[in-house]
């Protein structure tokens, strides 16, 4: 993936393509904030994740000086953060009546679109945001999209690790193995699979990876079952390589992204070694709510960056709740990931003798041992734990600071549920009920 301070949507794909990576993660948005987050400046609140309050801040710039151009586009950025559709197009639309050809504006109004469904809608700007293939995969797509049938799907885990795999059906036929990995947008399959079913490819991308070349291509699936749902009518990927991947998912015949699980109420349960997914209504979100604080899992905020990153509040060491990205599924043995400056500020214990050399997205990333004395994701604790410091400069992913990621090993002693109609993420130990 890119790394943190960059911005490289290849980097991304390469990263989805190959399961590999840790947060992409870049400046979505203008430049370096102008104010520090005291003084009340818009972007600096933005910047430090006070999204609420940079929310207002915005609003006030748009009172007196209505042709603020940035104001509009990052008013509608955080409305989209937290899934508030009407409030990210009105503010989106006012961006681009502005300035028609802002490529940030366009991008964030088609993820607002692709977020609903609204496929079609979406093509025509990603084409002005310059993703010419991904303008013409949504465009492609006939219909309503991710029609789902079924309302609960309870699927064992066929192992846990080095990543966790579920068994799901592609247009009718036999089991095949997924693994899932939020840090992955799309529903993947290998070429095999593919070929197997005779998907054509309506767009593809040539990227760059490990010295070789990866061909990413784009079709539409007539269904995917899992369990007890059916989702039909969904935009897929898959891909060619002529490089190894530096994941171990040979064994693997596709990868579960966000896109799929932001359309269920999602429930990752670790313990109990079983993926659920509910059908999103009121009565199934009022009942896993009641549940997960009737185990202690206490609320916490959900924001949705780039399409498919999940981020919340969490903390590290000493550093107080701050943003932290979400990588739950994928593969690591580490319980949290962090810049080398950051565990440095945070005066964290950390092993510069054993450097430990990998490729995330394709690109080289030195990692360090470290040992906090404590991360937090709401009630869930682990202390004195196995994390990696690594060689990536810290710096604002998507225009706002993240601490960190945590990543699939530190989920396992609990179960995870996302709530993408009121966007919390609760997490309790033990298994779901």
């Amino acid at each position: 993936m890119a790394r943190y301070g960059e911005w490289d949507r290849r980097s991304l794909l390469r990263g989805a393509a190959v399961l590999a990576g840790t947060a992409a993660a870049a400046p979505l948005l203008g430049g370096p904030a102008r104010a520090q987050a005291g003084d009340g400046d818009a972007d600096a609140l933005f910047k430090a994740g006070r999204f609420e309050e940079a929310g207002r801040a915005y609003e006030e710039i748009l009172k007196t000086d209505p042709r603020n151009l940035n104001a509009a586009r990052q008013r509608g950025y955080v409305a989209l953060l937290s899934n508030r559709f009407p409030d990210a197009q009105k503010y989106l639309q006012m961006a681009l009546a502005l300035a028609p050809d802002d490529k940030a504006a366009n991008r964030l109004l088609a993820d607002c679109y692709i977020r609903q469904d609204r496929l079609a809608q979406s093509a025509p700007h990603w084409q002005v945001a310059g993703e010419e293939s991904w303008a013409k995969w949504f465009g492609a797509v006939r219909g309503e999209a991710y029609q789902i049938g079924g309302d609960l799907a309870r699927v064992p885990w066929v192992q846990m690790d080095p990543i966790p795999v579920v068994e799901g059906s592609l247009n009718g036929g036999p089991p095949k193995r997924f693994a899932f990995y939020t840090h992955a947008p799309w529903l993947g399959m290998s070429a095999t699979a593919a070929k197997e079913l005779g998907l054509r490819a309506v767009a593809e991308d040539k990227i760059e990876y490990q010295g070789g070349t990866t061909w990413l291509y784009y079709g539409v699936l007539e269904s995917f079952r899992l369990g007890g749902v059916e989702l039909r009518n969904i935009p897929v990927e898959w891909s060619d390589s002529d490089t190894e991947s530096d994941v171990p998912t040979q064994t693997e015949d596709g990868i579960l992204g966000t896109w799929i699980f932001y359309h269920f109420l999602s429930t990752f349960d670790y313990a109990g070694r079983s993926l659920v997914l509910r059908r999103r209504t009121p009565e199934t979100a009022s009942k896993v709510r009641a549940d997960a604080l009737k185990a202690g899992a206490e609320p916490l905020p959900l924001w949705l960056a780039r399409e498919h990153l999940l981020h919340t509040r969490g903390a590290i060491a000493d550093s107080g709740p701050q943003v932290v990205s979400l990588g739950i599924g994928g593969t690591s043995e580490q319980l949290a990931s962090m810049p080398a400056e950051t565990a440095r500020r945070l005066h964290i214990r950390t092993d510069y003798d054993r450097p430990r050399e990998a490729f995330a997205g394709g690109q080289g990333v030195v990692s360090y041992p470290c040992y906090p004395k404590e991360i937090r994701l709401g009630n869930a604790v682990v202390r004195d734990g196995y994390c990696y410091a690594d060689d990536r400069p810290a710096g604002s992913p998507f225009g706002f600071d993240v601490l960190g990621d945590f990543p699939h090993a530190f989920f396992k002693p609990y179960n995870v549920t996302l709530d993408f109609t009121d966007m919390n993420m609760y997490i309790a130990r033990g298994k779901a009920t």
